[in-house]
């Protein structure tokens, strides 16, 4: 398991416009061209419903939001997204509210990460909201075992604009869901200090090689994404 992150640190607008991310990085209000990871690495894109994560996924590596299985890259990226299960799942389920057959598509995206994590070559990209503390171990654990160095991307936007997001998708999450998910969000945020607050003294630091702090505006310019060669 990678060690605790440390302490939170801006990034100024002086910085390099190539990012090759350690510990915890707040890149909020920044300007940066590319992220730039290890050949191995698995790379979980973060936020409540409707941040834009898959977005992300899709301008990045060209993982569009009609596909029905994991998307390989031209440069050797594996993207997985919940999204590809429940289209591939629709097929079979769709008669029946998504409400009912959800569960099946949560269980589905987590086999095929772990599975990937364990027996795929390269770089893997994860939609993930990461707001279960379960699935945060998880994630940790397979990407231990597979020997590969955990990385994540936090895309940080407010809960009216996630919902805004939701509706120009067309899928709307549970209103008390999506408040339980903004809470425990913002519970992860302040452990990292994150809303200008202290470390709580029981936090449970995310154990990852590097946290990106992002917000949208930041994401967008962004150009590029890249993995060292092997």
């Amino acid at each position: 398991m990678t060690p605790p992150l440390e302490a939170s640190s801006p990034v100024p607008p002086s910085a390099p416009r190539t990012i090759a991310p350690v510990a915890l990085v707040d890149l909020r209000a920044s300007e940066v061209e590319e992220l730039r990871y290890p050949a191995t690495t698995v790379l979980v894109f973060a936020g409540v419903p409707g941040a834009g994560k898959s977005t992300a996924l899709h301008r990045f590596f060209g993982a569009g939001p009609d596909a029905e299985h994991p998307v390989r890259t031209d440069s050797g990226a594996l993207v997985l997204d919940s999204n590809h299960t429940r289209n591939r799942l629709r097929h079979r389920l769709g008669w029946a509210p998504y409400s009912l057959w959800r569960p099946l598509v949560h269980l589905a995206h987590y086999r095929a990460i772990r599975d990937a994590l364990h027996d795929s070559d390269g770089p893997v990209a994860i939609h993930d909201c990461a707001t279960f503390r379960w699935s945060r171990r998880l994630i940790t654990r397979w990407a231990a075992e597979g020997r590969r160095e955990l990385h994540m991307v936090l895309i940080d936007v407010p809960a009216d604009e996630a919902r805004r997001g939701q509706i120009t998708r067309g899928r709307s999450v549970n209103g008390l869901a999506f408040t339980a998910h903004c809470r425990r969000w913002e519970a992860m945020m302040d452990s990292l200090g994150a809303r200008d607050t202290a470390l709580a003294p029981d936090a449970h630091p995310l154990s990852s090689t590097s946290v990106v702090i992002i917000d949208r505006p930041t994401l967008h310019a962004v150009s590029r994404i890249a993995f060292d060669a092997d």
